[in-house]
């Protein structure tokens, strides 16, 4: 919450900075760039398909713990303490195995993420830059992001998003 206000604050602070110097702000939505971006779209494709495998696998452990288990449960009247201790440990261990597996694939740390964050910072670069280029050809002093997840800025005058000009240069290819 503290971070918010902040956030809040910092921004109400270069707001009223720039009215006070006629310096004009712009802002552009981020989501909307990277959707329109064929290179961001191939991007996705790529990632999608990294990710499929891992899914899949990750499904077919699921369904084979859950057959282990079902099949430990109709057995298990029929077992001794420490028959049945084997079998839970057993059970236990492919259920481990299989949640290591998900976090060393699909963890903040892991290989799809590492994959994502390789595909993706040249892409947030080039964006980053023609945003740049743009504000300094339009004489912009800010621009926020406004996203429909990202609510730096609650509200700019239509006039002022530069997101279609962004696109536009970064389809042009400068």
């Amino acid at each position: 919450m503290k971070n918010i206000v902040f956030a809040l604050l910092a921004v109400a602070a270069c707001v009223t900075g720039a009215f006070a110097q006629n310096q004009k702000i712009g802002y552009v939505n981020s989501a909307k760039i990277f959707q329109e971006l064929p290179a961001a779209q191939e991007a996705q494709r790529k990632i999608d398909a990294l990710g499929k495998p891992i899914q899949d696998s990750l499904e077919i452990m699921q369904k084979e713990l859950q057959a282990r288990y079902e099949e430990y449960q109709k057995r298990e009247a029929l077992l001794t303490e420490t028959t049945k201790k084997t079998e839970q440990q057993k059970l236990v261990e492919f259920q481990r195995k299989a949640e290591e597996y998900r976090v060393s694939k699909l963890g903040n740390d892991g290989e799809l993420a590492h994959e994502t964050e390789k595909l993706l910072t040249p892409l947030r670069e080039r964006i980053k830059n023609a945003i740049a280029a743009v504000a300094k050809e339009e004489k912009y002093s800010f621009v926020f992001d406004k996203t429909e997840t990202i609510q730096i800025l609650l509200y700019g005058d239509p006039t002022h998003d530069i997101t279609f000009k962004v696109i536009d240069r970064l389809k042009r290819g400068k």
